[in-house]
């Protein structure tokens, strides 16, 4: 399974609904907070063009944000993305 990241800040609401979404998937990843890390934000802004969290990535892959994981999700293409 191809690691999963997700770029969050600590009082986001789609953040929190990305992770539930892996959590109920039994999917594992890793959380990086951006609530505190200015520095840290600024590349991944610049990384993905994305202002907004979640940031999530599927391996090395910007997948986008909770929409985009939902819709992958829905269409069956996350667990191929995974795999």
């Amino acid at each position: 399974m191809k690691p999963v990241k997700v770029y969050s800040t600590d009082h986001c609401p789609y953040c929190m609904r990305a992770k539930q979404l892996l959590k109920n998937k039994n999917i594992p990843f890793q959380e990086i907070d951006l609530s505190h890390d200015e520095e840290t934000r600024g590349k991944m802004q610049e990384k993905t063009g994305w202002m907004t969290v979640p940031m999530i990535f599927i391996g090395e892959e910007f997948i986008g944000g909770f929409d985009d994981l939902s819709a992958l999700e829905r269409s069956g293409e996350l667990d191929k993305k995974l795999a």
